[in-house]
């Protein structure tokens, strides 16, 4: 495993676990999601280079539109769930008052 391949596996892993552990803030989930997804954007792209072929090249940029939407859409829930709860703690949202 080349270094290159080995800081954005563990970045991507990184990102997860942060995800899956650290669940306090809707900010810091949203943090560890644009992490993996940066992770991901590198890897296709270290990937689309290394083979050289022109098909794959489009796939990282589609990636990063897709990553962008994310991010977008996470920011227009973080800002709702302010605005309507007044914190963005995961723990003070609740489905069954929605």
């Amino acid at each position: 495993m080349t270094p290159a391949h080995f800081s954005f596996s563990s970045a991507f892993v990184l990102g997860l676990m942060g995800l899956a552990l650290h669940r306090t803030h809707l900010l810091s989930a949203l943090l560890c999601l644009e992490g993996m997804m940066l992770s991901l954007f590198i890897a296709l792209a270290l990937w689309a280079l290394q083979f050289e072929a022109t098909g794959f090249s489009t796939a990282p940029m589609l990636l990063l539109a897709f990553s962008a939407c994310e991010a977008s859409t996470g920011l227009a829930l973080l800002v709702a769930t302010v605005r309507t709860h007044g914190t963005n703690r995961l723990q003070s949202l609740n489905l069954l008052q929605c």
